[in-house]
């Protein structure tokens, strides 16, 4: 499946990790005893010249880079804030906002760090549409802009209409789009299951999103799945996604008999939903969650979105998704450490 993530965080990520791998072989090959020799070994080198600082500094922007009239300054860092506000420890500078040689097409340079991780700030650059509606880093394109989730946030909203978990409020609400005969979806279910523990008050939606080209049985399997949750209600839909999840390789010989026993599994009768699943109304209403899951950008299982924003649940320590859910619920984001030079 093709993985496509939050270019920006994914980006920051990328860069931390890469400047705490540099920082732990810096310290490894400074430790490490020289080779036998008949001359004293030079003096390892000291800890501070290998230890990332404590506050990361930024060099001061030059107003010969900000050559574009928008989007301003302010208007970049209240987008950052929405994609890395999560996080209380990365912190960024803008460095410039320039003119291309495409009309109003404007190009952004930020300096970009995690505190405590990063040996100093590294650059990162995207454009912006002349519309100023859109951000493009390599062949990723997002919603720029104060609020980049909301239009997302507010077609799921209305769209999203699985079987849910959790609160019937949908002020946080937590949507996944997963294949039944994914591994990755099954692997991502104890995830889930900590989230919906977690966040007692979020509406956790599940999105049927079969992808039949690599997994054959997907589409039946979801097909089952919408006429055990119409029988026996939501409680139920999701013991019979466990009961998938359990004997999912089975699905290659087996998928009816499979299929069968997970229904009944969930308490509900086989044989009636079998039945149910083969209907057109059944098809309808699966192919509507995969349009769903189109028109929001989605191209891999499992894919979760938080109040409208994407996340690779399966890329992410859980700690970071905590913290992407907690900052995006209502009232409880967390003061971002975000350095916003505004003199421009």
């Amino acid at each position: 499946m093709k993985l496509k993530l939050l270019f920006l965080s994914i980006i920051a990520m990328a860069m931390i990790q890469g400047a705490a791998v540099a920082t732990a072989q810096s310290a490894q090959q400074s430790s490490q005893a020289p080779a036998s020799s008949e001359s004293a070994a030079p003096p390892p080198l000291p800890l501070s010249n290998i230890t990332p600082p404590d506050k990361l500094q930024f060099p001061p922007a030059s107003p010969k880079d900000f050559t574009a009239p928008s989007p301003t300054t302010q208007e970049v860092n209240a987008f950052l804030k929405q994609i890395w506000g999560y996080d209380p420890n990365r912190v960024w500078q803008v460095m410039g906002i320039q003119t291309t040689e495409a009309p109003n097409v404007s190009r952004v340079t930020i300096l970009v760090g995690e505190q405590g991780v990063s040996r100093g700030p590294s650059p990162t650059i995207f454009f912006v549409t002349p519309d100023g509606s859109h951000a493009i880093a390599g062949s990723s394109v997002i919603a720029f802009g104060p609020h980049p989730f909301a239009a997302v946030e507010q077609k799921l909203e209305q769209g999203a209409v699985g079987p849910y978990r959790g609160s019937s409020s949908k002020s946080l609400m937590l949507v996944e789009f997963a294949d039944l005969q994914c591994p990755d979806c099954k692997a991502a279910a104890g995830t889930m299951d900590k989230l919906v523990q977690d966040f007692p008050n979020a509406h956790v939606v599940f999105q049927y999103f079969p992808l039949p080209t690599i997994h054959p049985q997907a589409v039946k399997a979801a097909e089952y799945g919408v006429c055990v949750a119409q029988e026996k209600g939501n409680a139920a839909f999701f013991q019979y996604v466990q009961a998938v999840f359990d004997t999912q390789d089975a699905l290659r010989t087996d998928a009816d008999g499979t299929l069968n026993a997970a229904a009944a599994k969930a308490g509900a009768n086989a044989s009636q939903v079998a039945t149910c699943a083969s209907t057109p109304a059944t098809a309808n209403t699966v192919a509507a969650s995969v349009r769903l899951g189109n028109e929001v950008g989605v191209d891999q299982t499992p894919t979760l979105f938080v109040n409208g924003r994407p996340v690779p649940i399966t890329a992410l320590p859980y700690t970071t998704l905590k913290q992407i859910v907690a900052y995006d619920a209502p009232g409880g984001a967390t003061p971002t450490a975000a350095v916003a030079t505004e003199t421009h």
